[in-house]
């Protein structure tokens, strides 16, 4: 039998809760030797800056994890959300593993997942929470980039020509802004897209597409 642990953080993880891949990967061999399983260094898989919106055989050492393991191995997890965001792909993995004859450890959950006990159901659950709490997050971000661009803050991105942000909100840039009128005074005797585009490129030394020009324009109304 082979025992394997699994580490995962991703960037704004990290930041937010101060959770470091050494860390989980010292509470992997905690464990490791509270229960008397032999794990060595080296059968730590790290996933470094990976998001847990990834589907685990997706992931660089996910995908190569899954691969290896044989019947009787065993993998240790520190948390559930370390290695699962999806409910789906949570239990599609649970499901193969187990039928492979793979052994899970989630650490916070108490131990081996992969029986018929409370351990499973509780698994179940807290997926299924996991998932709901991902997608609660991102509609709360779209919520609130939708509020700030109804105030004309800036929601991130590259800066829109003709403003400049000035602590997070969208001010006009006189020099731009007086390019913007010029270009629309071009539209209005007839001028294209692409030859403003020209125009710009030739007399303003400013790069910017047709449809860049366009997008500008309709914003600019």
């Amino acid at each position: 039998m082979a025992v394997y642990g699994y580490v995962r953080v991703s960037t704004l993880t990290q930041a937010r809760e101060g959770e470091s891949l050494e860390a989980q990967s010292r509470q992997i061999q905690a464990y490791a030797v509270s229960k008397g399983l032999q794990l060595s260094e080296g059968d730590v898989f790290v996933e470094a800056g990976v998001s847990g919106g990834v589907e685990f055989q997706e992931r660089p050492e996910g995908g190569r994890l899954y691969q290896l393991v044989q019947k009787g191995d065993l993998i240790i997890f520190p948390k559930l959300d370390r290695a699962f965001r999806n409910t789906r792909n949570a239990l599609n993995v649970l499901h193969d593993l187990k039928e492979r004859g793979v052994h899970i450890h989630f650490i916070d959950l108490g131990g081996d997942v992969t029986g018929n006990g409370v351990g499973a159901i509780v698994f179940t659950i807290l997926s299924a929470f996991a998932t709901f709490e991902k997608e609660r997050i991102a509609t709360r971000i779209r919520e609130v980039k939708q509020i700030k661009k109804a105030q004309g803050k800036f929601t991130g991105g590259r800066r829109a020509f003709g403003y400049e942000v000035v602590d997070l909100v969208k001010v006009p840039k006189p020099d731009e802004q007086k390019i913007i009128a010029e270009m629309r005074s071009l539209r209005k005797k007839g001028t294209s897209y692409r030859g403003i585009e020209k125009w710009l490129s030739e007399k303003k030394d400013i790069s910017i597409s047709a449809m860049g020009i366009r997008h500008i324009l309709n914003d600019a109304h």
